[in-house]
């Protein structure tokens, strides 16, 4: 590779961001230019403005892919003159150091059990949002969706997003329905435990959950399914660039 053509390869890999939300799209591109070598171990990224600009995102946004990646431990910034971010991979963290031991055999098991996620749990949303709910079902999605949202440890916030989405297979009605659902919620619950706490995504993660109950209890079956989409596309984006 000549210097010309290594000196466009940002160009190449970094992309304007296209999707719902830029946050979990943002920390994939970047997560896989530096594991790719576009930007080598010891290089120090270009200044925020530029890939702010390169990935037509907020400068804000940017900064919050930039702290997902330090906990990840792709980089380090540090401040002051000459202060830069700066490509490590070194995984100080508790959540890098278990994403670095993850098996070749078992991330792709994992980035598998996303793509089926993806036709699953859209399908599911649509059945639930299809079907003539009782009161007593309703009830029970609301409060499904509010556990969620005021768990406070990662842990519990974790069993709660499932629970959620097991209750969303559940109204489906449909038994090899909820079995798909459970296979990949299983794999989803291995994923999120190796990566960091990340408040963007889970904000964003919230929002989905309270427009997808609300289709769903509107009776709103294809509004259902393209929430779901979403929500499933955002964590594997999510998942993709901070697993690898």
């Amino acid at each position: 590779m000549t210097a010309s053509s290594a000196h466009r390869l940002p160009e190449v890999v970094l992309r304007p961001v296209r999707g719902h939300h830029a946050f979990e799209a943002c920390v994939e591109q970047l997560a896989r230019a530096i594991r790719l070598g576009v930007y080598p171990l010891g290089s120090v990224l270009p200044p925020e403005r530029e890939l702010a600009e390169r990935l037509a995102v907020s400068r804000a946004t940017l900064r919050e892919a930039m702290a997902a990646l330090r906990q990840a431990g792709l980089v380090e910034t540090t401040r002051g003159r000459g202060g830069g971010t700066v490509v490590t991979h070194q995984p100080r963290s508790p959540y890098a150091r278990r994403a670095a031991r993850i098996t070749a055999v078992q991330r792709h098991d994992w980035l598998d059990a996303l793509e089926f996620r993806r036709l699953v749990e859209p399908g599911a949303a649509w059945l639930a949002a299809s079907a003539r709910l009782g009161d007593d079902q309703v009830t029970q999605l609301a409060e499904a969706a509010a556990t969620v949202a005021s768990a406070s440890r990662p842990a519990d916030h974790r069993q709660a997003d499932s629970r959620f989405h097991l209750t969303v297979a559940a109204l489906s009605g449909s038994d090899r329905t909820i079995e798909a659902v459970t296979s990949v919620q299983s794999s989803l619950h291995e994923m999120l435990a190796a990566i960091p706490v990340l408040e963007a995504n889970i904000g964003h993660s919230h929002r989905q959950h309270h427009h997808l109950t609300t289709a769903i209890v509107r009776g709103r079956p294809d509004r259902a399914r393209r929430v779901m989409e979403e929500h499933c596309d955002d964590t594997a984006a999510l998942l993709r660039g901070l697993l690898g």
